[in-house]
């Protein structure tokens, strides 16, 4: 089984539940951008200028049906953008790109990441969040599932890998076929992207040639999972399992969901992981993929992670999109910071910070995170600064140490009308 739609619309851009894990006080954040459109990933460029991706609302065209079957389809348009944040102001330098949601604009596919190489070439992945084979079949030439180079300049783009079309041939993990690619890491001439619905990494040129998978990512078996009641209100019934159901599950295989990669101080690949319904509080992980290809845990007990980075001190940063199962309908979010020695300290939880998609690291050393990721209109990109702060003596449980190894429930709110094209 793949990832069902549920997951893939709350990731689409989707507990500091840890006994040792205290939040350290000192740190303090702003608000640098507003009014977003499901934001997405974001990153700084050479020259210093900060670009956030929104991944639109989608649109009044063709609609493709969710990986279930069921629930209400996503429909097309090209109300997907990036978006520059300079000086408090923020400018739509590329827009027109592809988009799918569901008829309120919530649960979108579109722009989710954007990357830039070490000579200032733009590199953004457009999501998709259900069967390939419904993309050319029902939308026609899109890119979405795609990684894609645009030209600010001249408001264009050119296709340069099709990853969701390499899950539809080649499945690597054998279940059922379902693509969303969400995060991806620029590695030298080098692309690295996680599929979110093919629970997979991808490796490609920056040409786009020699697109082949580095490893795939297994089904966690939940012992006596906990499922939302019978009658949570969900756009997808088949999310909500009856009461007999419920009774029978001693034991639930929930798909992984690999959500962003990043690179280590040590050279491996670090994923970070969703986790697939019923979204179990504790249950993410952080893999760490080696030279051998093999992931292996690196750290656990997290609850919904969305993104990681590493700053330049080896200090692992992990954002955590709701402290408790999203069903729960509490989207109060967390920045984890794990030290090189395995240390983690929470740099903030809720107060404000609620389903965050992704962060970046600045060069001033502020952490940069999209915040309310879920809801058109909403979105925010905080600047979170004070992050030296000194954590609580017993928040290393749990942890293993980078040293070691050598280093919803979506919110049904009115949607203001976007300054974006819904076509």
């Amino acid at each position: 089984m793949k990832l069902k739609p549920f997951t893939i619309t709350i990731l689409t851009f989707c507990v500091a539940a840890f006994s040792g894990m205290k939040a350290a006080s000192a740190a303090s954040f702003s608000v640098i951008a507003d009014g977003l459109y499901n934001a997405g990933g974001l990153s700084f460029s050479p020259d210093g200028n900060l670009y956030v991706t929104e991944a639109g609302i989608g649109g009044s065209g063709a609609c493709v049906p969710p990986a279930s079957g069921q629930g209400d389809s996503l429909c097309y348009g090209t109300s997907g953008a990036v978006t520059k944040v300079e000086n408090g102001k923020t400018e739509r330098i590329l827009t027109g790109l592809p988009s799918l949601a569901l008829p309120d604009g919530t649960g979108a596919a579109g722009p989710r990441d954007i990357k830039f190489d070490a000579t200032g070439k733009p590199y953004v992945l457009i999501g998709y969040a259900t069967n390939p084979a419904f993309r050319d079949r029902n939308l026609g030439n899109t890119d979405l599932g795609k990684i894609i180079a645009p030209n600010f300049k001249t408001n264009s783009w050119t296709s340069v890998a099709d990853l969701a079309n390499y899950e539809l041939a080649n499945n690597p993990d054998g279940g059922e076929v379902g693509s969303n690619p969400l995060g991806f890491v620029i590695d030298g001439n080098k692309l690295v992207a996680v599929d979110a619905g093919a629970n997979d990494l991808l490796s490609f040129n920056a040409d786009g040639r020699n697109l082949q998978a580095i490893t795939t990512f297994p089904e966690d078996i939940l012992a006596n999972p906990v499922f939302p009641p019978s009658d949570t209100p969900s756009n997808e019934p088949a999310q909500v399992p009856s009461q007999s159901e419920e009774v029978r599950s001693a034991q639930f295989a929930t798909q992984a969901v690999p959500s962003s990669v990043t690179k280590g101080p040590d050279g491996a690949y670090y994923v970070s992981q969703f986790t697939g319904f019923p979204f179990p509080e504790g249950g993410a992980k952080i893999y760490r993929v080696g030279a051998d290809g093999l992931p292996t845990i690196f750290a656990d007990g997290f609850t919904q992670l969305t993104d990681l980075e590493f700053d330049t001190e080896g200090n692992l940063y992990a954002l955590q999109y709701a402290n408790q199962s999203a069903w729960k309908g509490d989207f109060d979010g967390s920045v984890i910071k794990i030290a090189a020695d395995g240390t983690r300290t929470t740099l903030l939880s809720g107060n404000g910070l609620e389903s965050p998609s992704a962060l970046t690291i600045g060069a001033d050393g502020a952490v940069y995170v999209t915040n309310r990721g879920d809801r058109p209109g909403f979105g925010q990109v905080l600047k979170i600064e004070n992050t030296k702060s000194i954590p609580e003596p017993d928040s290393t449980l749990g942890v293993l140490a980078i040293a070691a190894l050598g280093v919803g429930w979506l919110h049904k709110k009115r949607i203001p009308t976007p300054p974006i094209n819904l076509n």
